[in-house]
Order: structure tokens, then sequence, then C-alpha cells
């Protein structure tokens, strides 16, 4: 399967690190024109050294995904620098540093804000990506969830599992909204991956009995890479995927 994205415009949330960045470089050795955007300007700085010496630059934003302005700026640049938005990857999102705890210690505050960044940041980057992909008539968006968005979260963290699970709900129901313009909407939801200082720390934490326990539930009784989550993130984009939309993939290697 020969899969291409050069001419073609792609934006990539949360590319400072882990599966966003190698999903950006991705794209970008593929021959995209990729915006790479995140908070964390140094992590997107480490992102864009690497496309250098690869050889396949990429452009980097500073960009909050729940700051509304701030995303519309980013994607209405992408389109008049290149003509077109091909491709939204809304991988931003996580736990924003949230440890498990039981239901009467959580705070609004802390509920509110793992629900802005992974689903409203969802929304508002296919909100402004949405009006160029119509008169394109043809786009993916491709949103990252998580197992835990499927299931219950290996962190404990009520709202990490609650906005997963609602950006999947969105995914579906913007597939059945703009299907007629020949966007597609897709998920794909990964397994425990060690991609992130997030996700070495929840590694660390379980111990090497709990590592084990992990592993051994997985049916190919390994751990992925980012690398995995990217290759299920290019098929969705690719034309190869063109009827296929309101689907979640688990990249999880078997449950």
């Amino acid at each position: 399967m020969n899969i291409t994205f050069e001419e073609q415009t792609v934006i990539v949330t949360g590319a400072g690190h882990g599966f966003g960045r190698t999903i950006a470089l991705a794209f970008a050795a593929d021959g995209a024109q990729v915006y790479a955007c995140d908070v964390q300007d140094v992590a997107l700085q480490e992102t864009a050294a690497l496309a250098e010496a690869a050889g396949t630059p990429l452009r980097v934003r500073r960009m909050d995904v729940t700051d509304p302005a701030a995303v519309q700026t980013l994607v209405d640049e992408a389109a008049r620098a290149t003509g077109r938005v091909d491709v939204l990857v809304n991988n931003a999102g996580g736990v924003l540093g949230q440890v498990g705890r039981p239901i009467e210690e959580i705070t609004p505050a802390d509920w509110r804000a793992i629900f802005a960044v992974n689903v409203d940041g969802a929304f508002l980057c296919a909100q402004a990506a949405a009006p160029h992909m119509k008169r394109q008539r043809r786009g993916r968006i491709i949103n990252i969830s998580s197992g835990a968005g499927l299931g219950i979260s290996l962190t404990g963290i009520q709202a990490y599992a609650s906005a997963k699970a609602a950006q999947i709900g969105l995914t579906r129901q913007l597939a059945h909204e703009l299907g007629e313009w020949g966007i597609t909407v897709n998920n794909v939801a990964p397994g425990f991956v060690r991609s992130n200082p997030t996700t070495e720390r929840q590694w660390e934490s379980y111990g090497e009995e709990g590592q084990r326990r992990l592993v051994n539930n997985i049916a190919l009784k390994r751990l992925g890479s980012a690398q995995d989550i990217a290759h299920a993130v290019l098929f969705f984009a690719s034309e190869q995927a063109g009827w296929i939309t309101g689907q979640v993939l688990s990249v999880d290697g078997g449950k």
C-alpha cells in the first residue's frame, strides 16, 4: 500500500512529544506540509529539530487548543499559506498532571480542565477546519482517544475516561454531519504505550509485578510504540480509507 501526502496540508495538535510528535514526523516524511502545534515551546523546537535532521522540515506553532481565537488563527494561517487544509489530527489531551483520586476529592476545576483539552480542543479544531474542508469537498479528521474511552482508565481518573468517551461520541456525530462534503472523521484509541514523561511515570508506578500483569493482559504480549499509533492515523488519513468514517480503531495489541 503506497501512502503519500504530497501537496497536502496537515495539522497535528499536541505535537511536542509522544504520539503527536511521531505522527507529525510521519506525515512530514510522507511529503505533507505539516503544522505541528503544542503549548510547549521547547518540546516543539525538539520536534522541529528532528524533522530538520531527517530532511523533512515542518512548521511548528505554539497553540492552546482550548483557546478558540488561537485555534482559528492557526487553521486560517495554514489555509492561507498552502491553499488548503486536508488533514486534522486532534492529538492534544492527557491528564494534565492529575492522578487517580476518590470522586469526592475531585474539584469542578479538575474535571473541567481535562474535558477542556481532550474534548473542547477537538471540537474547536474541527470547527475551525471544517469550512476549509467543505470548500474542498474533501478532508480527514482523526481524533486520538484512548482505550479509557471504551472501557475504564488505568489511571483511575474519572474525567479522563469520561472525556475520551465523549470524544468518541463527537467523532461519530461529526462523521454523519460532514460526510456529504467528502470529509471523514475517525478515531484511534491507543492502548498503553510508553510515549511521554506521563506514561513513563505511570509505567514505573506499577512496579515489576504490575508491569508484568499489564503486558500479560495484551494478546500480543508486548507493549506497542508511538509509531504503531502513527501507522493507524496515516491509514485513516489516506485515500485507501476514503469510505471509512465514524469508526474507532483500537490500537492496543489485542484486549
